[in-house]
């Protein structure tokens, strides 16, 4: 009775220990071997070389008794179905279990960090047998079948072993290799049958079908020494500029092999440091852009197998170019075929709706709690750190995962074990997930999208944080675009959305984010954003790229934004690569070009990005001018200088408080006759004298361009300090053309350092000292920037009034009886 009850239950896939059953078992009488083949017409089993015919039990389970053996033999079967020729095959359940006691045990603790080495289907040699081993955590399944193109998706005969506790089922089946298509069928808690995806396949069918693919990587890594300097990489002092890129719509219809040269070369030539590719990991539906995976540990297949995507990481690598990919364990879709209510009860996700379901995304949310869900989403992390080298982890959605009230109106969540809002085992995952990534991985970065004031996001764990390496800043990209899309003259009443952030800059070790989530769902495009005619949107564009590049954190920028794409991205088509036709959108790229590369060979500009040593505002309150100037600065004392005006008008003769003196090279305009703009510039230089200003002990005149940013670089204090003859010439200067010959006399005495500077003004008589537009008519002139000095002396002052023929250098005070205002448009003189 009970072994008529077990072959039913084996048949109808509810046996636990199939291999109880079927397979060979030594007995009194000899060897007994049993085999499970529904409606097979004949059934033997070949031992070297002798045939014995097995006779039909019940169910579908063969069975025959070899006599004379007292230890299981080497056989086969050959089985006959009606209207076939015979066939062999090896048994699958003469094999012990390919899991281990401590792989069991780690999974059972929840601490198996290489969980892909143990579950999933793996190629193997087993017990002397080619084949292929497949486990699977499906703890409250009634029974699990494999199943494939190798049984015509009819998994009868290949029920798998339940190994206790674990709520591992395992079973090796010889002769399935690289490239077979399988899944599960899963008998559930409630009685159902589902066929499930592998939750730890490593390659997948290209979307929509949804089978998995058994995959072995043979590829030869060839970045043994980008992963060296990896190891020793700290990304928090070095240079970081990423290019945000979609796969699909990048250009689409390459593979990761065409990928692996188009992209790899374009990224190169645009001088960015890294690129981070929207989520890689297999999804079903395109338009979820990848933040809804199915498939978390295989690459979609939708351009080519998982070693061809380890080819494009690899080329990368090798042109010095760093690879962050999306990763998105905050939530997953609710598809019957892949993790959702995976053994029939909520297993993966949540119990609970209030937690376990996402309701602005129709989402389930794992549950973080669950020590076999935390184990499958670290070591997930982890191995896309080790097994595709990745250099960094961008975790999606991780407001989502930290407050139980995300999204919920009151009523709608509970709230946690101390009466409040926050996800405590979301965080302990979090925690985890970081500590082992760092520890796995040395030189890998994590980088969180919070967009709440969550403290300690990036603080290490042991100091009480999350233990990312760094987060978004979405404050500044919501503060900085809101802004922007404001027209110039209103923009004055607006300006503390621009400083602002430096109010919080080293909270966190931040990144600044222009990414995809900006261009689309009817937002239109950074292009789009800028008010004004076509001049005017390329033109601040320029100046937010500029601006961006030189304040304090690491930049991210979606793919398009770096050419000025007009339209509003869509995954569903490619890029407008034909605007580059136009000069508009070919200076933009010029522009993002030439920051990259001058970013990258500034220090000031990224290795002081977590220290408050590495900034310093020179006027962060001239919102009348719609000016925000600063410094960067390096550990060895080199500085750039950052202007940025976003205003519609020039700013003729600005001075500008320095720390250091003499020339400053004019590093960066983005209103460059080379970018489209309209040529207002330095002549590449200005000259830094001993004159105080913003709190600085030197300042310098300049032209500041209309919607435009200009960066000026100096060596340091200890760097010899060049005058600005001697650091550009006037040739080598685009856009800027001189008007006069001025000599530049120190103490008013005419006739002494000559240096022939060009700048624009005339000097008719008396001597003129370091002056950029204006007429000396007689007398002394010591630097004034604009108007007409008539008579008399130069008072050097920094405010007041100059009597009886003195020149005030002022920006506020008034000139009386031939005194001149060092004002734009000041009694005595108006504007270059």
């Amino acid at each position: 009775m009970n072994a008529h009850l077990d072959l039913e239950r084996l048949a109808g896939g509810a046996h636990h220990d199939p291999h109880s059953i079927l397979g060979a078992h030594p007995g009194a009488g000899g060897v007994i071997v049993r085999v499970l083949r529904p409606l097979a017409e004949k059934v033997q089993v070949v031992v070297d070389g002798q045939v014995h015919d097995m006779e039909h039990v019940a169910h579908g389970v063969f069975a025959v008794t070899i006599p004379g053996l007292d230890k299981v033999p080497d056989y086969r079967f050959r089985v006959t179905y009606a209207g076939a020729e015979p066939y062999e095959m090896a048994d699958p359940y003469r094999h012990w279990p390919t899991l281990g006691e401590v792989d069991l045990h780690l999974i059972g603790e929840g601490r198996h960090e290489r969980l892909w080495e143990v579950l999933g289907a793996r190629v193997m040699r087993h017990e002397d047998v080619e084949g292929t081993a497949f486990a699977v955590w499906a703890p409250n399944a009634r029974g699990i079948r494999v199943i494939g193109d190798f049984n015509h998706w009819d998994g009868t005969a290949y029920p798998m072993r339940s190994l206790g506790r674990s709520g591992v089922w395992e079973l090796f089946i010889p002769g399935l290799g690289e490239g077979d298509r399988y899944k599960f069928g899963v008998l559930g808690a409630d009685g159902v049958w589902r066929a499930k995806a592998d939750p730890m396949a490593r390659r997948t069918e290209t979307p929509p079908a949804t089978a998995s693919v058994i995959d072995r990587s043979e590829y030869g890594w060839q970045d043994d020494e980008w992963m060296r300097r990896r190891a020793s990489r700290n990304a928090l002092d070095a240079p970081m500029s990423t290019y945000e890129v979609h796969l699909g719509s990048w250009r689409p219809g390459l593979s990761y092999r065409q990928l692996a040269t188009e992209l790899v070369d374009y990224v190169v030539d645009m001088g960015f440091t890294h690129v981070e590719f929207m989520p890689v990991a297999e999804h079903p539906f395109g338009g979820s852009w990848g933040y809804q995976v199915t498939s978390y540990y295989a690459p979609t297949a939708r351009f080519g197998t998982p070693d061809e995507f380890r080819h494009l990481v690899d080329r990368l690598h090798e042109a010095g170019i760093g690879v962050v990919v999306d990763w998105v364990p905050a939530h997953f879709p609710m598809d019957d075929w892949a993790l959702a209510r995976f053994d029939g009860t909520p297993l993966y996700e949540h119990a609970d709706p209030a937690r376990g379901e996402h309701p602005d995304w129709g989402t389930y949310v794992f549950d973080f709690g669950r020590r076999e869900v935390r184990n499958f989403l670290v070591a997930n992390a982890v191995y896309w750190l080790r097994e595709f080298h990745i250099d960094g982890l961008r975790v999606d959605a991780v407001a989502s995962m930290l407050y139980l009230d995300y999204s919920r109106r009151e009523g709608e969540w509970t709230p946690n074990e101390y009466g409040g809002r926050e996800n405590l085992d979301a965080v302990e995952f979090l925690k985890e997930m970081n500590m082992v990534s760092y520890r796995d991985q040395p030189g890998i970065i994590t980088v969180a999208e919070e967009s709440t004031a969550w403290p300690g996001v990036s603080r290490p764990v042991h100091l009480g944080g999350l233990g990312f390496g760094f987060k978004w800043n979405m404050g500044w990209m919501h503060d900085t675009l809101a802004y922007l899309k404001h027209e110039p003259i209103f923009r004055q009443y607006h300006h503390h959305q621009m400083t602002f952030s430096l109010m919080y800059a080293y909270s966190e070790n931040f990144v600044l984010p222009l990414s995809h989530d900006e261009v689309v769902h009817g937002k239109g495009s950074l292009l789009g954003k800028m008010p004004g005619d076509e001049w005017q949107r390329f033109a601040n564009l320029r100046a937010l790229f500029a601006f961006m590049w030189a304040h304090p954190g690491k930049q991210l920028l979606f793919m398009g934004g770096e050419f000025g794409q007009g339209s509003e991205w869509s995954e569903e088509r490619g890029l407008d690569w034909w605007v580059l036709d136009f000069d508009g959108h070919k200076g933009v790229q010029r522009l993002v070009r030439d920051l990259n590369r001058i970013y990258r060979e500034t220090p000031a500009l990224w290795s002081l990005d977590a220290s408050p040593d590495g900034f310093r505002w020179i006027d962060a309150d001239d919102a009348m001018g719609n000016v925000f100037s600063f410094l960067r600065r390096a550990p060895d004392g080199s500085a750039v200088a950052c202007v940025v005006n976003f205003s519609g008008a020039p700013h003729e003769d600005y001075r500008l408080g320095l720390p250091y003196a003499g020339a400053w090279e004019e590093a960066l305009n983005t209103d460059s006759y080379d970018y489209a703009g309209s040529g207002v510039g330095n002549l590449g230089a200005v000259e830094a004298v001993e004159e105080p200003r913003h709190g600085l002990p030197y300042s310098a005149r300049l032209r500041v361009p209309p919607l435009g940013a200009v960066w000026f670089r100096h060596p340091g204090m200890s760097a010899e300090v060049k005058p600005v003859a001697e650091v550009v010439s006037v040739e080598a200067v685009a856009g800027d053309a001189p008007a006069a010959t001025v000599t530049e006399i120190e103490e008013g005495a005419a006739g002494e350092k000559n240096l022939d500077e060009p700048v624009a003004g005339g000097a008719v008589a008396g001597a003129v000292t370091e002056t950029s537009t204006g007429n000396a008519l007689a007398g002394a002139v010591t630097e004034t920037g604009t108007g007409n000095a008539l008579a008399g002396a130069v008072t050097e002052t920094g405010t007041g009034n100059a009597l009886a023929g003195a020149v005030t250098e002022t920006g506020t005070g008034n000139a009386l009886a031939g005194a001149v205002t060092e004002i734009a448009g000041g009694a005595g003189g108006r504007p270059a």
